[in-house]
């Protein structure tokens, strides 16, 4: 039955606009989403289709990548990049943390800032906060990107920028897809590499922060701890 025929009440957007988001399911926001169905199935027959290939899961909704979702019958390049869109919003909002005069002197700051942007990712990403002598934040920025298990950072851009920036310390963070933050050999490495690059130019690296599913790594604390 389409959707146009339901009572008004009923219908996803005019529940939204009378009682508000909050008020909707997981299935009616994506349906929202997802804007009409196909010939054989209503918008909110296809965003249960598309929950149910995920296994009713949000998060690994947000982990898709478009080729995953075109395989869904009825879901088109238009309605997966939608999805895609509205997630990556999300994950942007729930980072914005306002960067004036944000003084660093925590991981679990840096958690905060990035891990909305970092948890999901299905592939790894290396990003570096630039701090001043104070410890407040410069800026920040996406140095790398790469596959399922690990990324390659370019030191002596890093140490670029921070030069540039005329940054007194910088933080690395970077995400684990398989959830779990605890370092490998590789990170150990280029953390002590980056480190000693940075000596050089009287730069401090004041952290490297490993973000998984719920838990972060500090190379700073030596530890592993929830967020």
């Amino acid at each position: 039955m389409s959707i146009k025929t339901w009572d008004e009440e009923e219908r996803p957007r005019e529940k939204l606009m009378e009682q508000g988001p909050s008020s909707l399911t997981n299935t009616e926001l994506l349906a929202i989403l997802l804007r009409s169905g196909t010939s054989r199935q209503s918008a909110i027959d296809l965003a249960r289709s598309v929950l149910a290939a995920c296994q009713g899961s949000l998060t690994t909704l947000a982990q898709a990548v478009p080729g995953q979702l075109t395989r869904i019958e009825g879901v088109g390049p238009a309605k997966a990049t939608a999805i895609l869109a509205a997630f990556e919003l999300s994950r942007r909002l729930a980072a914005e943390i306002p960067d004036d005069d944000l003084t660093i002197r925590t991981p679990e700051t840096v958690v905060r800032m990035l891990a909305p942007r970092l948890r999901d990712l299905p592939h790894e990403e290396c990003w570096v906060v630039y701090l001043n002598r104070q410890g407040k934040l410069i800026g920040k920025e996406k140095v790398s990107s790469g596959g399922m298990s690990a990324t390659i950072i370019d030191i002596k851009i890093i140490v670029k920028k921070a030069v540039e920036r005329l940054a007194s310390a910088l933080i690395l963070v970077h995400n684990h897809p398989s959830g779990n933050p605890q370092p490998g050999g590789q990170d150990r490495t280029q953390t002590e590499a980056l480190r000693k690059a940075a000596a050089v130019f009287d730069i401090a690296l004041t952290d490297h922060v490993i973000i998984g599913r719920k838990k972060y790594f500090s190379f700073c604390d030596g530890a592993e701890s929830r967020y």
